[in-house]
């Protein structure tokens, strides 16, 4: 596979190849299975993220077993029907997918982890605005993930993909940079302007800090994946408008590893600091395990 987004990027441009094309051919050559059950693969993904944005957005929802979250994405989807949204309908519907994933992830549901399950909102978020700008084929929204998974493995090489290690930039800030990149592509972007969106895109988040309150994956997990889901648009659309990143896209994934490793344990997805540290985050820990608040 490749080292670096240097590498990706002047490796499809010396072949004149789409980026998907080179990860494809990567997976084919490493895994040693046929392109067919590589390509299926990838598409039991998308299945799998296209049923848990259904299984969020119908009916009343999910909820999850704690009552913290649920139901929010049903909120948007109302929203939208009865209001003219501030953000745009193809962004308001990106954040309805985005909150319908975390949310049955939060339930106890399948889901599809991009990279993680914590982030696993923004693809599907991003996913569903280019469904619904772009008129992307089901072909097209596979090779977007292709997309996104190489980049996204150069992030996992060299920083981190776990808000254990290096907070909330890691996992959502990781999934918006794949995905800004991988909608640069699928817009008909050059692989340079998808190095740039995914440098724009870990840029805005850097710092994200992970904390859960009660440590569990939901407050303020699943509304960060709505965020990522914007951020990865307006990262893509500044690239595709010829914006650019002063910091290299490698410069950027090196700034965030070295970000996550000096953030306190608190902030590291320990339900200790920032949002769980606050009195209320800390009553909620209470109640739901019924211990002590100290």
């Amino acid at each position: 596979m490749y080292e670096s987004i240097k590498q990706i990027v002047t490796t499809a441009e010396k072949k004149k190849q789409p980026i998907c094309q080179l990860i494809i051919d990567a997976e084919v050559a490493d895994s040693g299975v046929s392109r067919d059950a590589v390509w299926n693969k990838m598409k039991r993904n998308l299945d799998t993220m296209r049923q848990a944005v259904k299984k969020g957005e119908t009916g009343a929802g999910v909820h999850s077993p704690t009552g913290l979250t649920g139901g929010e994405a049903i909120k948007v989807k109302k929203y939208r029907e009865q209001h003219k949204s501030l953000s745009g309908d193809t962004m308001m519907g990106a954040v309805q997918a985005a909150l319908a994933t975390n949310e049955v992830n939060a339930a106890l549901g399948v889901i599809c982890a991009t990279p993680t399950a914590g982030s696993a909102g923004t693809m599907p978020g991003v996913i569903a605005a280019l469904e619904d700008r772009l008129h992307l084929s089901e072909e097209q929204l596979v090779n977007f993930l292709f997309t996104a998974g190489g980049f996204g493995l150069v992030i996992a090489n060299h920083a981190n993909i776990a808000g254990a290690t290096g907070g909330c930039q890691a996992e959502v800030g990781s999934a918006s940079a794949m995905a800004a990149a991988a909608a640069v592509e699928a817009a008909g972007g050059t692989p340079q302007q998808s190095a740039e969106a995914l440098s724009i895109a870990i840029s805005n988040l850097l710092g994200l800090v992970c904390d859960p309150i009660a440590g569990l994956v939901e407050v303020p997990c699943v509304k960060r994946n709505a965020i990522g889901t914007a951020n990865a648009l307006v990262a893509a659309d500044l690239a595709l408008a010829g914006c650019t990143s002063l910091i290299p896209a490698d410069e950027c994934i090196q700034a965030m590893d070295k970000v996550g490793r000096n953030l306190p344990s608190s902030l590291r997805e320990t339900g200790m600091g920032g949002l769980a540290g606050t009195p209320t985050g800390q009553r909620i820990r209470a109640k739901i395990f019924g211990k002590d608040v100290k």
